[in-house]
């Protein structure tokens, strides 16, 4: 007998089946979806655009921490007893689709879904796995290789196998603001990227393949104790 084959799920067509304790809503650029400080009441999943997340320090220092596209959830730390906001969420460009899911229906849905608890744990693992990797980025990586790696995520390098064009306009203040450099850093490195055939501007800011090469060339190594001791 054949085996049937398990469709692949669709957040999408599942969450447009959520009734009550669900809204969706279109946000323009520069909207703001919920601000730091606000009451943490629900979780949000984009369908369509990208959401920028920057927080203010007490000293109102603003800084962004990430970029977030379709098929990213956001404002989950409601479900770990955060009770306000920590950061700033607004729409980067126009045309942009999010659901919201209040805290109880979002808690329901993991309980009686299990195909969407699988999907939004996948998620939280492979966004815990980010932020490891964005902490040792910061600590041994040259601010190059930073714009570089920072410019193949935004491109969605390694998802469907090639870069696709960076949508949105990412000043160069808001790309050094992610890797921790200053806009003059940031402008030498992308016409060194432009000239070096790594990115080009057509329209839209396009990454190439070729520049995963600034990723690889010196790919930081945590070794382990037992390597360490080797080394000395």
């Amino acid at each position: 007998m054949r085996k049937k084959i398990k469709a692949a799920f669709d957040p999408k067509k599942f969450l447009a089946k959520v009734g009550e304790g669900k809204t969706v809503s279109s946000y323009r650029k520069d909207q703001i979806i919920f601000s730091q400080g606000d009451p943490a009441d629900a979780v949000f999943y984009i369908q369509r655009g990208n959401v920028k997340l920057t927080v203010v320090s007490e000293q109102g220092k603003e800084a962004v921490v990430a970029i977030l596209g379709p098929g990213h959830f956001f404002g989950e730390g409601c479900l770990n007893g955060h009770p306000l906001r920590i950061a700033t969420t607004r729409a980067v460009g126009d045309d942009c689709v999010i659901t919201r899911l209040e805290k109880a229906t979002m808690i329901a849905t993991i309980h009686k879904e299990p195909d969407f608890s699988e999907l939004f744990m996948s998620y939280l693992l492979t966004r815990n796995s980010r932020i490891e990797e964005d902490l040792i980025d910061q600590l041994f990586n040259s601010s190059e290789k930073r714009l570089a790696r920072l410019l193949l995520l935004l491109a969605n390098f390694g998802k469907e196998g090639s870069p696709e064009p960076i949508v949105g306009k990412y000043s160069q203040e808001m790309l050094a603001e992610m890797i921790g450099t200053t806009r003059s850093r940031v402008s030498f490195f992308m016409n060194k990227f432009r000239k070096l055939g790594f990115i080009e501007y057509n329209g839209k800011l396009e990454v190439h393949k070729s520049l995963l090469n600034m990723i690889l060339q010196e790919k930081p190594e945590i070794r382990t104790k037992n390597e360490a001791r080797s080394a000395d």
